[in-house]
């Protein structure tokens, strides 16, 4: 059955006297393929922006580029979609027979394909975050080189306690390990580095979250979110969300892939004036689901 999503982000930046704006950056489409399709978008941008170029990023996803209009005491940018989700199998899908067990070798092509993707982008000095990645091997059989996945989900999930945080950036994997806490970008970059460290390819994937009513609920829910995905051979690029321990299904609505979540931000942009004429930012986030027959 398939579920029609309609989404609402809103984000208000306010000033105590008007301010002058620079290019900014907005990731608003959702990313549609054979499981998740657009059926609408609207993107309002307060002040009238100037100009508004809708390019592709160099992971393809779709950016607009915008140039509000100058001076202004606010920049409001409200983003609207509506999409059709019918569900990401991650679990049942068939993987490639040479890349069942961990550890397996990508194809030639796929190699060159997936380099920057199998990149670490932290350091680990002193092999902590190795040391807890190995924890996942088994060493009473072979490992499943999808089980290894799964396991280190659930590990994150039952393991560390979501803190949100406002504040832009992102934790270092140990710090994580070290804390014991992080947000769902903090979560998704702890298992980025660590399976990259054991040979998978892996990418930050920022979107939203549908979480149900009536029941406990998503961690990370009512604001943008973050994940991975995981190439496994066979079976493609496979969505874990460490946060929620959710693997697959249609509770994760993609709009961006990156090689790290400082590429993935939502807004981004510059603007001139005095420190003190920053007041503050307001974000808003509505995920609707409506069931379709």
């Amino acid at each position: 059955m398939s579920v029609i999503f309609d989404i609402t982000h809103t984000t208000h930046y306010t000033y105590a006297k008007p301010v002058t704006f620079g290019e900014h950056r907005i990731l608003f489409r959702p990313r549609d393929s054979h499981d998740l399709r657009v059926l609408a978008t609207d993107l309002h941008v307060s002040p009238l922006p100037v100009e508004v170029r809708l390019v592709h990023d160099v992971h393809s996803n779709s950016i607009a580029l915008v140039r509000p209009h100058n001076p202004s005491a606010e920049l409001k940018v409200v983003s609207m979609f509506t999409v059709e989700h019918t569900g990401t199998r991650a679990l049942d899908l068939p993987l490639d027979p040479t890349a069942e067990s961990w550890p397996f070798a990508y194809s030639p092509d796929d190699e060159i394909s997936l380099y920057a993707m199998r990149l670490p982008c932290h350091d680990d000095p002193d092999g902590t975050l190795m040391d807890w990645a190995r924890q996942f091997i088994r060493t009473d059989g072979p490992t499943g080189s999808r089980d290894l996945l799964v396991d280190m989900t659930r590990a994150i999930r039952a393991s560390m306690q979501y803190v949100a945080r406002d504040e832009e950036g992102v934790q270092s994997p140990v710090e994580t390990l070290t804390r014991g806490s992080g947000t769902c970008r903090d979560f998704a970059t702890l298992m980025i580095e660590a399976v990259r460290r054991l040979g998978y390819a892996a990418r930050f994937v920022s979107g939203y979250l549908y979480s149900p009513s009536g029941e406990a609920g998503h961690l990370g829910a009512g604001a943008t979110h973050a994940w991975l995905h995981v190439y496994l051979p066979g079976a493609g690029w496979l969505p874990f969300d460490p946060t929620n321990n959710l693997i697959g299904g249609s509770d994760l609505i993609r709009v961006a892939y990156a090689r790290h979540a400082s590429m993935a931000s939502p807004v981004s942009g510059s603007w001139h004036g005095e420190p003190a004429d920053y007041v503050g930012m307001t974000v808003d986030v509505q995920v609707v689901r409506r069931d379709t027959p």
